[in-house]
């Protein structure tokens, strides 16, 4: 349905298609969708019951990690709900406030994700390379300023992205190839001029982006040169392996991020449309599944306190590093 307004046609709904060319396969795709959302729901939240509750996880490392697992909570949850009910049910229509919306919350969280592995980086910095002050650097209220400060960050520079999309003129039909509402997704279904959108988002995606991959570099040059000079070999190992979960979730976020980001770039008419709606979805589903798994095994005190709850301990006092 087009509602007719002074700028031209507005959808008052759109189409979400799922994965085009891939329709009929929708009902195996949703299987390792499904699978990896309940491992990201239930891993996320139990590494937030766990930081909540066991007073050996109290700690800046962790109070970072929290908030690592409530933006993949956010981020994940914006999107994989609404795309099972397309592959499973075939609703696929969403309003035009709640396509805007779900923009929203996905460009807002993706860009709190690459923001608080950016804060964690710095987290590691002050705890390789100033462990004796690391306590009194990242007080609580530090940490709840940075965090605030990341989150404002996000919804400053994302909230244009929905008055961008509102004001264009819709003639192209209202049939997003997508499985959620994506930015440029919608915006090239409009006849008018999308030159603003496209330069606004690559410039979000420079400043949010470039500007957490400029600190996370800095941060483990630092470290690298300070582990080098360590003196003991085992002391160099225990001070590299307190990066290894850290490491790998930046691995599992900026991965698809960058293919996504250069394939729309350079390889947009080799690789197939499909292709590019999956790995999408792997770029708000693999981090959320993925983020808790590696920390659980990654992480001593985190091993400890699963093991202490499996085991039916209430001991919850502090372990040290």
């Amino acid at each position: 349905m087009l509602i007719q307004n002074k700028t031209g046609l507005t959808p008052a709904s759109f189409i979400l298609n799922g994965i085009p060319g891939l329709e009929d396969m929708h009902i195996w795709i949703s299987f390792p969708f499904c699978s990896m959302y309940v491992v990201a729901m239930v891993g996320n939240c139990g590494l937030l019951y766990l930081i909540r509750y066991e007073d050996s996880l109290h700690r800046p490392m962790y109070y970072f990690l929290a908030m690592l697992s409530l933006t993949d909570l956010v981020m994940c949850s914006s999107t994989i709900p609404k795309a099972l009910c397309i592959f499973w049910f075939h609703l696929k229509e969403i309003s035009l406030n709640e396509c805007l919306v779900q923009m929203f919350f996905v460009h807002t969280f993706t860009g709190m994700e690459s923001g608080v592995l950016m804060l964690m980086a710095l987290d590691r910095y002050v705890a390789i390379c100033y462990p004796l002050r690391y306590s009194t650097i990242l007080t609580n209220p530090i940490i709840a300023k940075v965090g605030f400060v990341t989150f404002l960050r996000g919804v400053l520079l994302i909230i244009p992205f929905t008055f961008l999309t509102k004001r264009l003129p819709y003639c192209k039909g209202n049939i997003i190839l997508h499985t959620y509402c994506d930015h440029m997704s919608v915006a090239k279904l409009s006849c008018g001029n999308i030159k603003v959108n496209a330069i606004y988002g690559l410039m979000v995606a420079l400043l949010i982006g470039g500007f957490d991959i400029l600190c996370i570099t800095i941060s483990y040059t630092m470290i690298l040169r300070a582990v080098v000079n360590l003196s003991s070999a085992d002391a160099r190992q225990k001070a590299f392996s307190t990066c290894t979960a850290h490491i790998c979730a930046i691995v599992f976020s900026y991965s698809p991020a960058f293919f996504s980001f250069f394939s729309h770039r350079f390889g947009g008419h080799t690789i197939p449309p499909s292709c590019h709606i999956i790995m999408a979805n792997i770029y708000v589903l693999l981090p959320p599944t993925m983020n808790p798994v590696v920390y659980g095994v990654k992480t001593k005190q985190i091993r400890e306190c699963v093991m202490r709850i499996l085991s039916g301990s209430k001991d919850g006092k502090s372990h040290s590093i």
